[in-house]
């Protein structure tokens, strides 16, 4: 089987044709040896180094070819789901920390072509000898800026000093805030910078003026003025994310947390939830900066001012992506003032007087203890509520089957009635626990 043509691979993923950004990336990474990448958040990176590793991979090599390393499992998880849609025929496994080592290396049992992954995970399987280095040609370091932060340099010292024979380098960000450093083994590389002039057109630009120095009446307000439309509102803290999330709760705003003190399964339901409108505002630190590739997401709320520039872009690259459109709100309390590099004469938005609570979502989440290490797939979980629960197909939304459970997207109106039918039912033969997803 010949590598899959581009034309083959923009097909499986519904795409017409590569933007100038990937084409270039395209030529520039297939010519030579050491690429880095500079474009905004939202402009299609991860298929721009996709597409070159996938046509340099070689199919009667049997062992690792490819080594992704990514500063957060989201990110991961996320290149992970655009590979697999690519249609390449080609093994890809995910390595992070958050779930059981041993799944991990029982998939890198049979190696698969490309490993994607964080730093700790990768040195820890590395250092237990799980996969073999001795064919791995090509390296991305993705949002390398994140990656190289403080904290992550000895794995990512280990990690890159165990490939020895790398023939491809290849670094992307959507920023350029930190020096690479020499361990990386960088010589001359070819620096194909889409940063300048890139603050997207789409996006927009507001503050809003906060009486007290506590934001949450504002924030409350905004969202009211608002409406229901998908939004990020970012926290500097964990703390203040949980807190947050529970005054609004308790003023009838339907929302949900994220962060990195989280277990994976809480994790995945969180953002399950907010992909398939059971919610519509997701609140969160800035671990959701990165590698969170969500549609449809209109508004980001700078619950927090943002300590830097780089996490300013970071944070607005969740919305006005691939050409959809989105507003950015900082809001600022009496004793603060906008960051420098934000310009001073941002449109203020004034909030209405009367407060009108967001219309309700229109969909809950049922959680099945599921997943694909027990075979069950989409269509498996498609059928079952369909007969079982006697759902029609406009009953059933998004659908997400992780490793060991799986996320379903039930209308609200309907999904009282079908866990009743479905309490006593099997899929595939075996009694599954099935419950609202907390």
């Amino acid at each position: 089987m010949e590598n899959s043509s581009t034309a083959d691979i923009l097909k499986n993923l519904g795409i017409e044709k590569l933007n100038p950004m990937q084409e270039k990336a395209l030529e520039t990474i297939s010519g030579m040896s050491e690429t880095i990448l500079l474009s905004p958040t939202g402009s299609g990176k991860t298929l721009a180094f996709l597409l070159p590793l996938v046509q340099m991979m070689d199919r009667s090599v049997s062992q690792v070819q490819a080594l992704i390393i990514v500063p957060s499992r989201e990110l991961a998880i996320q290149i992970d789901g655009v590979f697999r849609k690519m249609g390449t025929g080609y093994k890809a496994t995910l390595c992070y920390g958050g779930h059981k080592r041993e799944t991990e290396e029982n998939n890198l049992t049979q190696a698969p072509a490309i490993i994607i992954g964080t730093a700790g995970r990768l040195a820890d399987h590395l250092r237990r000898g799980n996969f073999s280095t001795e064919h791995i040609k090509t390296l991305v370091l993705d949002e390398f800026d994140k990656s190289l932060e403080l904290g992550f340099l000895e794995e990512m010292k280990f990690i890159i000093g165990s490939l020895k024979g790398l023939t491809k380098r290849i670094l992307t960000s959507a920023t350029e805030s930190v020096m690479v450093p020499d361990f990386i083994g960088l010589t001359e590389p070819c620096k194909l910078d889409f940063l300048e002039g890139a603050a997207s057109l789409d996006l927009g630009l507001k503050q809003v003026l906060s009486d007290d120095k506590d934001k949450v009446n504002t924030l409350f307000k905004l969202l009211c003025a608002i409406g229901n439309k998908p939004s990020i509102i970012f926290c500097n803290h964990r703390e203040s994310v949980e807190r947050t999330s529970v005054l609004l709760k308790e003023k009838g705003i339907i929302n949900e947390f994220y962060h990195g003190g989280m277990e994976q399964q809480e994790r995945d339901s969180a953002l399950c939830k907010f992909r398939n409108g059971t919610v519509n505002f997701l609140i969160t630190t800035d671990l959701a900066s990165r590698g969170l590739d969500i549609p449809g997401i209109r508004y980001i709320i700078h619950y927090h001012l943002p300590a830097t520039e780089d996490v300013f872009t970071h944070r607005n690259g969740r919305t006005a992506r691939m050409e959809e459109r989105g507003t950015a709100i900082l809001i600022i309390s009496p004793d603060e003032k906008l960051p420098g590099f934000v310009d001073d004469d941002i449109e203020i938005m004034t909030l209405p007087e009367t407060d009108v609570l967001p219309e309700k979502p229109k969909w809950s989440t049922l959680f099945i203890a599921a997943g694909k290490k027990d075979k069950v797939n989409k269509i498996d979980i498609v059928g079952f509520l369909s007969h079982k629960g006697q759902l029609k197909k406009d009953d059933i939304g998004i659908i997400e089957v992780k490793d060991f459970f799986s996320f379903a997207a039930v209308r609200k109106l309907k999904v009282g009635n079908a866990l009743e039918l479905i309490k006593q039912e099997k899929i595939k033969n075996k009694k599954v626990k099935i419950e609202l997803a907390r």
